[in-house]
């Protein structure tokens, strides 16, 4: 890949997405809560904060919120995230959201047998009803500047239109020489009433071959592209996804393809490791054994924008998978679906393991 020089770009990454307020009960449940934290989060979203908070990179959200107080609070949460906010479009709140409202995202961590669940309330948000012609992408790409663009599975499965917009940015990333990078962020609750898996895998086919740099989980491949089977996924067998990886190459024109592999011994311990399949050579992470997890949500969005991290600064593939899957385990010691994590911290733990007192 050529990746652009900063010098002549505003932002090192430009993400497309929804960002929703997530509600979480905490160490109880959504279904027995009296209170609730908040924090924002979206699958796109999240890799253009890691990269702002965690590596101090420049990165911008393209994304459309109802102006009401939920809005507002949502910018709030994103002024803490450093992600710039210039490229949101606000859309007049009609006073009750028969028209346009903002996405809630209730989520509740899970503990030992207790698998995490996820209950969203994202109907007719303002980011869905987004169209394509409704974004000036050459002002964003070739005039203002971007280095690389990442969008995903998620904003995709929103609407028809949503579609139309990733698969208009990405046309327009690539004309200007801008990376584009892709999780495939299988939901099978965004599918579910539009045709499920098989709606999925036609319209990430349609969009991958604008893809750069392809990212998934150890289901995305086979759910969302229809690579490999579920006894692969089930038994996280390597080199069942090295053979995934080598047919979407050849299918393909993806310069990089990278998949976290999680196996969940419980909702609070994971095994825990990614590969990556760039210039014909496998490049494998180690493999954190019986994990502790705190909150896995957005574990692979940190792992994804770690992996960016390190292939915007010119490091080799394998030290870029080595940091992104430092950077995803360590996200999911923390609360929220984003990193709390510093780039010393992600250093660190690449190099060696260890949670002795720093002070």
């Amino acid at each position: 890949m050529v990746i652009r020089p900063k010098a002549g770009c505003r932002w090192d990454l430009v993400a497309l997405g929804e960002v929703m307020l997530r509600l979480d009960p905490g160490d109880t449940r959504v279904s027995t809560a009296r209170r609730f934290d908040v924090y924002e989060g979206g699958g796109e979203y999240n890799v253009a904060r890691g990269l702002k908070r965690c590596f101090e990179m420049d990165t911008a959200i393209v994304t459309a919120l109802a102006d009401n107080p939920i809005g507002r609070l949502l910018q709030d949460l994103i002024y803490q995230g450093g992600v710039d906010q210039s490229l949101i479009d606000w859309v007049d709140y009609d006073g009750v959201g028969r028209s346009v409202r903002n996405g809630l995202n209730f989520t509740e961590r899970g503990f030992g047998i207790r698998g995490a669940v996820g209950c969203s309330d994202r109907g007719h948000t303002a980011v869905s009803q987004m169209k394509p012609g409704q974004v000036d992408w050459d002002e964003i790409f070739g005039k203002q500047g971007a280095r690389w663009f990442h969008t995903g599975g998620i904003f995709c499965a929103l609407s028809e239109t949503t579609l139309d917009v990733a698969a208009e940015a990405m046309r327009e990333a690539r004309r200007h020489g801008v990376i584009v990078s892709y999780d495939l962020n299988y939901r099978a609750s965004l599918w579910e009433s539009i045709g499920g898996k098989q709606q999925a895998q036609a319209v990430n086919r349609r969009l991958a071959p604008l893809v750069d740099v392809m990212i998934g989980n150890e289901e995305d491949f086979s759910a969302a592209l229809g690579f490999g089977t579920d006894e692969d996924i089930d038994r996280i067998d390597v080199d069942a996804f090295q053979r995934m990886m080598e047919i979407a190459v050849k299918e393909f024109p993806f310069a990089v393809v990278a998949t976290t592999l999680r196996k969940a011994t419980t909702a609070s311990r994971n095994d825990w490791g990614a590969i990556c399949f760039a210039g014909g050579v496998f490049h494998e992470a180690k493999m954190r054994k019986d994990l502790e997890i705190y909150d896995r949500v957005g574990g692979g969005d940190s792992f994804a924008s770690g992996l960016i991290y390190g292939l915007l600064t010119g490091q080799s593939a394998h030290w870029a998978v080595e940091c992104g899957a430092a950077h995803g385990a360590l996200a999911m010691t923390t609360p929220g679906d984003t990193s709390m994590a510093t780039r010393e911290e992600v250093l660190h733990a690449m190099e060696r393991d260890g949670a002795r007192i720093t002070r």
